[in-house]
């Protein structure tokens, strides 16, 4: 019988590619089992019959044998084995095919070749050791973002598989083909990070192209080429290369880098100042501060710095003393006498 079933599976394997094959010899067991049980054993026998071989053939081309069926004739014995050497030839045949299976698609996962079906998520498109590890743990640090991590060809296969939240997609950055199987289109945001700033605006043409209207950063080396990206999408936030933390910021937060710019510049809306609060200031907390500042100055306090050292944005109850210095966003400067006259 071994000798049976192992030259069906050469004559007919390569005809039957997949699941196919072990279905098929399963089928065949059962049609031609059924009818020799029935001739060996008597069509009035209890395992004949078809409410109840069915579950004899199961139990038993598995292997498992609960007993309450079972042939009591010789030739049934025989066709009883007939039986069990199929079950094992299907089961052997079933679990190749499921191994081979599950090695397919951790191949391909690992080689980056496979379409993943993420929506709402962050693609990461560009790989530089070091950097784009410490941009995936700040995207992933809340616990609710999933990524997709696209690199170039010469990345031959995952290079963070153990990260079970960033998915692997591997192939020409600005191709269409990576844009679908990371699937651009249903991503919340798009981080840009090219080796070089030609490449990022090439990439950023693709990435309009498979989804004009998710949210994109970009990194730049050159911050003079955001004309350039903003030709391909006036929205598109651009950021310095060398500060990875606001282009994760940005991409879970979009407009960010337009308030830091605006902080950070001599003509923006609001600047960062620092005041010293005087002595007979009367601001016993630094909810006092909060509400003092916004009422006289149209100020906004971001932090102190007390005898404990810094602290951004402490609590309302935090106590401020003599000599506390505040760490304020406004429009001008704020000197100690004015914290003091202001009412």
């Amino acid at each position: 019988m071994f000798f049976f079933f192992s030259r069906l599976s050469r004559v007919v394997g390569p005809r039957l590619r997949g699941w196919r094959l072990p279905l098929v010899v399963l089928l065949l067991v059962f049609l031609t089992s059924w009818p020799a049980m029935a001739l060996v054993e008597g069509t009035e026998s209890d395992i004949a019959a078809p409410g109840n071989y069915w579950w004899y053939f199961v139990v038993t081309a598995a292997t498992v044998g609960y007993g309450d069926f079972f042939p009591a004739t010789a030739a049934g014995h025989v066709v009883g084995s007939y039986v069990i050497v199929g079950g094992i030839v299907t089961l052997t045949l079933l679990f190749t095919r499921l191994s081979d299976y599950l090695a397919s698609v951790r191949s391909k996962r690992l080689k980056g070749v496979e379409e993943l079906e993420l929506t709402d998520h962050v693609v990461v498109l560009g790989y530089f050791p070091g950097r784009t590890e410490r941009i995936l743990a700040e995207l992933a640090a809340e616990g609710r973002n999933r990524v997709a991590l696209c690199v170039w060809e010469d990345v031959p296969e995952d290079p963070l598989p153990e990260r079970t939240e960033v998915s692997f997609v591997r192939g020409d950055l600005s191709h269409v083909d990576v844009m679908t199987r990371a699937n651009v289109a249903a991503a919340r945001a798009v981080v840009i990070d090219g080796r070089d700033d030609n490449e990022t605006l090439a990439i950023a043409v693709a990435v309009h192209h498979a989804g004009p209207d998710v949210h994109k950063v970009a990194a730049l080396r050159d911050l003079d080429r955001r004309d350039n990206l903003r030709y391909v999408d006036p929205r598109i936030a651009c950021v310095q290369w060398h500060m990875p933390f606001l282009i994760t910021e940005e991409a879970l937060d979009p407009g960010l880098t337009e308030v830091y710019g605006d902080l950070m510049s001599s003509h923006g809306h609001g600047n960062t100042y620092s005041v010293q609060l005087p002595s007979g200031h009367r601001l016993g907390t630094f909810g006092d501060c909060q509400v003092r500042f916004g009422q006289a100055f149209g100020a906004t306090v971001l932090a102190l710095r007390g005898p404990d050292g810094l602290t951004v944005s402490p609590a309302w109850d935090t106590p401020v003393g003599d000599g506390t210095t505040l760490y304020y966003v406004g429009r001008r400067r704020i000197e100690a006498g004015e914290v003091l006259s202001a009412r």
